[in-house]
């Protein structure tokens, strides 16, 4: 189901998701055994290879070549010789010396004919210079070996922008192994490159005509349909989809968006419900979807009870559900609200930094200095370099009169004070404050005159 939630994310939540298929990872890094190839050798050819190979296996490609050409002058056979063109080959790919690598593999291929683990070597080389054109002709050879290499044939055409020829690629494999999704995601990228959007709707159509089925191709269509701005044919989709699979959960993730555009508050809360119940749909996702219901609850005060029962329904794992809550109620001056959520919040995601800031500010707005100074005191363990952290620590332990336990806070935290005016003179306060609780008039004073020479912005 990893695709399908990648299209949804495409339509709804606008995350962009690269691409890339990479060429077949290098089978073999020699001739087979190299030594096997050779017959009869000199001393010398013996000696210069071997030390060949050991100056490749430490990086040392220019000895690693030196010691090659010394091999190479010493070899006996043709067959000697390939296996010395061969590992040149690598070296002067190494050292990105592509015109040499390029000579000494068509040597090796010259001499000894098609061999999987040249062509192999020889297609990585034009494939890290992103010379597609001569990528083709080395992936049909590699075929003969492989036919896992007709996939990479269909990428290479569509890198090369010879994008008929990839389709038609594609259609092939499809008859022959049937659909996969990373190749109907590079169907999609071609006809999004070619601006053929009407072609991969007629595509979609027709496989959904021949399986009514397949939920996937149902989300690719209205991924589609999305992404044309029909909404009204996204829409007709996702409804024709339950319709033939009413148990679908993840065009819940495209139905709610729907229901809300139209009006349809009713429809667009069960949907909703659903994407949150669902096992199919990762967390991530549903707290994008909360935050959505969040926005329609902030313009719609109404349906607070709801956003409620569907926060309870699945915060239980996530503590950044609360946050999102209390963000709400923060906006609406709810803060007693927005501190109860945000405390249930970091109870679960003490790692959330945005999250123990929040939790913070409003615990010492609400005077709930014990709470505070325990809670700041366990982020530090965690962001020990947080400069705000050891100014609200020293301000809750000002609020419980523990002066030295503050004084210490923010003096450790000074030194974490980056260019932060304001906060700079926040800490000479607090400090102030701290000694003059214990009776230190001069350090008191100390810090206020400090406190009173910072220059605020305006």
């Amino acid at each position: 189901m990893k695709l399908q939630l990648i299209y949804i994310f495409l339509i709804f939540f606008g995350i962009l998701i690269p691409r890339h298929i990479s060429a077949q990872q290098i089978k073999n890094d020699s001739i087979q055994n190299p030594m096997d190839e050779l017959g009869d050798v000199t001393d010398s050819f013996q000696e210069n290879f071997f030390e060949a190979l050991k100056q490749k296996a430490i990086e040392n490609y220019e000895l690693a070549l030196n010691a090659l050409n010394k091999a190479e002058k010493a070899a006996k056979t043709e067959e000697n010789k390939a296996v010395v063109y061969f590992e040149m080959g690598k070296n002067h790919t190494y050292l990105k010396q592509y015109a040499e690598a390029e000579a000494d593999f068509n040597k090796v291929l010259k001499s000894q004919g098609d061999r999987i683990d040249v062509l192999e070597q020889f297609y990585e080389l034009y494939y890290q210079q992103k010379d597609y054109e001569k990528s083709i002709p080395l992936v049909k050879r590699l075929i003969l070996f492989d036919e896992d290499y007709k996939e990479d044939l269909a990428n290479l055409y569509t890198l090369a922008k010879q994008y008929d020829k990839a389709l038609e690629q594609l259609d092939e494999l499809d008859q022959v192994w049937g659909e996969s999704d990373i190749r109907n995601a590079l169907r999609a990228q071609i006809y999004r490159a070619t601006g053929n959007t009407e072609g991969a709707i007629e595509n979609l159509e027709q496989k959904i005509d021949n399986n009514p089925k397949n939920e996937k191709e149902y989300l690719n269509l209205i991924f589609l349909y999305s992404d044309q701005g029909n909404k009204e044919k996204a829409f007709d989709t996702a409804k024709n989809l339950l319709k033939s699979n009413p148990k679908s959960q993840l065009v819940h993730l495209a139905l709610y968006k729907f229901y809300l555009d139209e009006g349809n508050t009713s429809d667009a809360i069960k949907s909703m419900k659903s994407v949150f119940s669902s096992e199919e749909v990762d967390k991530e996702t549903k707290y994008k979807v909360l935050g959505d219901f969040i926005q329609f609850v902030n313009e719609n005060s109404e349906y607070e009870t709801e956003l409620t029962e569907i926060v309870n329904q699945f915060s239980v794992e996530n503590g950044r559900v609360y946050e999102k809550l209390g963000d709400y109620y923060a906006v609406k001056d709810r803060k007693e609200d927005a501190l109860n959520a945000y405390e249930k919040g970091i109870a679960q995601d003490p790692d959330n930094y945005n999250l123990l800031k929040n939790t913070l500010l409003f615990q010492i707005e609400f005077k709930k200095y014990e709470a505070a100074a325990k809670l700041s005191a366990e982020g530090l363990e965690i962001f020990p370099a947080q400069a705000l952290l050891y100014l609200l620590n020293g301000v809750a332990n000002n609020g419980l009169q523990q002066s030295d336990t503050a004084i210490e806070s923010l003096e450790t935290g000074l030194d974490f004070i980056l260019d932060d005016q304001k906060m700079k003179h926040d800490f000479y306060e607090q400090l102030s404050f701290a000694y003059a609780t214990k009776d230190d008039a001069k350090n008191a004073k100390m810090y206020s005159e400090k406190a009173a020479a910072v220059k605020l912005p305006n």
